[in-house]
């Protein structure tokens, strides 16, 4: 039943997690993954994981699945890091962005010590833009070539509220979160459209009276969709799961394809070297562009006042002294 799988290797650290073997699942129907390399320092519930993900690779393409160490990542072609640790009890989010900047510090070495000159490093950890900028600085590798799930999620959930709102397909929905992924993170509304439409003049066509109520609604919706699922469920990992095959998918296919991944921003909106979320041309090399990209006022100033949340957080960690 299975058809023949890619040759692309994907290797994810923190496998064994909901999120990371999550992911390994959405991977296992993409025609470009033909292995897949689960790294956790639970040993025994990656190889688990590697062997009931390869009892369904019947049906789907044919893409092997297997449990590994460090090493095994060196002749990956994309590195995906969901590991890290979880929020204790009374701990601050400070505290726990410490704590994952230590582990990122001793990890990020030894997974990009023998690593292929051409892979991809894509992290995934929360908080996911100051993570990547730990792991770009601990690692050798060019900043085109570590990169963040960022906002790619949040643009989902953004494109899904717009399409239920106004019952049109989300495939005809272009909209971006940029920023943070976090609560400081900008929903570009001054060129969201439908079809082609702005949102304004849709709004206008449709008769809806009160757009400021409108946006704020979805705003909301969109910031405060991760604490409405953990709430019921302790976790979010589905929807990032095929956000993340989404970026792999990308990469693999060396697609030039335009998402809203966190990257090391130089130059733009008057932002300098911090690593965010902005629309991205993305292929087999990682970044090939960050976008110039036209925002109002208010949300270039939000979008300033974002990256200097992110920046303080990594002054915090006194990164310099790792």
């Amino acid at each position: 039943m299975s058809e023949p799988g890619g040759t692309g290797t994907v290797a994810i650290v923190g496998g064994a997690g909901a999120v990371g073997s999550s992911t390994a699942f959405a991977l296992m129907d993409s025609s470009l993954v033909g292995e897949i390399v689960l790294v956790d320092i639970d040993d025994e519930r990656a190889a688990g994981e590697a062997i009931d993900l390869n009892h369904g690779a019947y049906f789907t393409s044919s893409v092997t699945v297997r449990s590994g160490g460090y090493e095994d990542c060196w002749d990956a072609d994309v590195v995906i890091v969901t590991a890290g640790a979880s929020q204790r009890p009374e701990e601050t989010r400070l505290d726990l962005l410490e704590r994952n900047a230590d582990i990122f510090a001793e990890m990020i070495p030894e997974v990009t010590a023998g690593l292929n000159d051409d892979a991809v490093l894509l992290v995934v950890t929360n908080p996911v833009d100051v993570l990547s900028h730990v792991a770009w600085q601990v690692s050798d590798l060019p900043a085109e070539r570590v990169i963040g799930s960022g906002t790619v999620l949040d643009t989902s959930r953004f494109r899904h509220a717009l399409s239920r709102e106004f019952e049109i397909d989300s495939a005809n929905v272009h909209a971006y979160v940029i920023g943070e992924h976090g609560d400081s993170e900008v929903l570009v509304w001054s060129s969201a459209n439908l079809g082609g439409v702005p949102i304004d003049t849709y709004c206008d066509q449709r008769g809806v009276d009160d757009v400021e109520a409108l946006e704020s609604r979805i705003e909301t919706a969109v910031r405060e969709a991760a604490y409405e699922i953990i709430e019921r469920k302790d976790r979010t990992n589905y929807g990032v799961a095929r956000s993340v095959s989404a970026i792999v998918e990308r990469i693999l296919g060396d697609d030039d394809a335009i998402l809203t991944v966190s990257t090391l921003v130089t130059g733009r909106h008057g932002i300098d070297g911090v690593y965010l979320s902005l629309p991205c041309v993305v292929n087999r090399g990682g970044v090939r562009e960050v976008l110039g990209f036209d925002l109002a006022a208010t949300e270039r100033s939000a979008l300033r006042d974002s990256a200097d949340v992110i920046r303080e957080s990594i002054e915090q960690l006194d990164l310099d002294d790792e």
